[in-house]
């Protein structure tokens, strides 16, 4: 009798994405979500949902001007992304999200710009210096900006946002040699932890910028309690899937779960995160003197948010594809592990204070709440200035 032994050997395979994929993805759903939060104050012109216009809206440029950084590290070669537009490949979403994020960031830009210029104009008006010749360079001169046409943008940006959320979502469900990737239901999650996220750093600037305004807490604590119940829906639903062998995902997740500690660990501290955040915030919400508090629960919210995408984006990765087990990642301290992910934070922060020195976002708070009492129908027909 004779026995033929066969060895199979498998290369261990690297990453393809590493923590500046995580960046991207987080910085960018915070973009859009932020955007959506501008909708009530600069599109439907709601004067209470004005403070917290402007915070979403500096959050939604900061992040904007920042996730494609990101985004170009991850490249690996970045020069070279010029073969997007070289080479397209309409049956790429990635191909595809390659048109469609210039196009958003340039509409986020002229909307920011058209929301910020009143206050641009009356910074060029009202002081001496070189921030008043500054400010008359970015209001670009003194003629009057049709209502019309900042809606029109802004609802130009809210299209291109949607584009953003769908390629974003697919170019990663796509992926069918990863069951815990390949789910319809990854965009609808990337939604609503970005906009758990953005209301967490909504709250949070709320606090370090010093406005402290009770109604920015108020509105948020609700958006994320609704975003909160979203992405329980979200989770649910798509546990049903796989209980009905509708959806493999959910039948690998588990497997990872019980092979794994690390995966354990890790789905008892998300879960335990996501519970924590939505008690608490339905907590504050119904305890006013806690709103002063809702930067700490902003804090919770940006983690879960940034937690999300950590575990989908990279602890993925590790899950063997072709042999048994899981392979280890560590996190190095170069330019592709910790310096990266603190890198691209400092950037939004060197971002964020650009633009604070340069922008008068905040407007003219005391003029604002002056105008709202004296006429409310002045407060409808300017639109936008009053943003400013």
């Amino acid at each position: 009798m004779n026995l033929q032994a066969i060895e199979v050997l498998v290369p261990r395979y690297g990453i393809a994405w590493y923590p500046w994929a995580v960046q991207y993805f987080f910085l960018i759903a915070l973009s859009y979500a932020s955007l959506w939060l501008t909708v009530p104050g600069l599109i439907f012109n709601k004067s209470r949902w004005l403070p917290t216009a402007r915070i979403a809206m500096l959050v939604c440029v900061s992040t904007t001007l920042v996730g494609p950084v990101a985004l170009l590290a991850d490249l690996h070669q970045p020069l070279r992304f010029w073969h997007f537009y070289g080479y397209p490949a309409p049956w790429s979403w990635m191909s595809l999200g390659s048109f469609i994020l210039p196009l958003y960031l340039g509409a986020v830009i002229v909307f920011a710009w058209m929301s910020w210029r009143p206050a641009l104009k009356e910074r060029s008006r009202e002081h001496d210096g070189w921030f008043t010749k500054v400010a008359g360079w970015l209001s670009w001169g003194d003629w009057q900006l049709p209502r019309p046409l900042v809606v029109l943008v802004g609802l130009g940006a809210l299209a291109l946002s949607l584009g953003i959320v769908v390629y974003t979502g697919a170019e990663i469900a796509i992926v069918r040699a990863r069951p815990l990737w390949h789910t319809y239901w990854l965009p609808f999650a990337f939604a609503a932890t970005g906009m758990i996220g953005a209301c967490g750093l909504v709250m949070l600037l709320n606090r370090i910028s010093q406005a402290k305004s009770a109604d920015v807490n108020r509105q948020m604590l609700g958006v994320l309690i609704g975003a909160c119940v979203l992405m329980g829906l979200v989770a649910f639903t798509w546990f049903l899937d796989g209980v009905n062998a509708v959806d493999s995902s959910v039948a690998a997740a588990l497997d990872s779960i019980k092979n794994s500690p690390q995966w354990r660990a890790t789905a008892l501290w998300a879960s335990a995160s996501g519970i924590l955040l939505f008690a608490l915030a339905i907590l504050l919400r119904l305890r006013r003197n806690l709103w002063p508090w809702g930067w700490l629960l902003g804090l919770l919210a940006i983690h879960v948010a940034w937690m999300f995408r950590w575990v989908v984006l990279m602890n993925v990765q590790t899950v063997a594809r072709n042999s048994a087990g899981a392979h280890e990642y560590h996190v190095a301290f170069g330019s592709y592990g910790f310096l990266g992910i603190l890198g691209t934070f400092g950037l939004w922060l060197a971002a964020i204070l650009i633009i604070d020195l340069f922008i008068p976002w905040r407007g003219n708070e005391a003029k604002a709440v002056n105008d709202r009492s004296t006429s409310s129908s002045s407060d409808v027909s300017q639109g936008a200035p009053s943003h400013g």
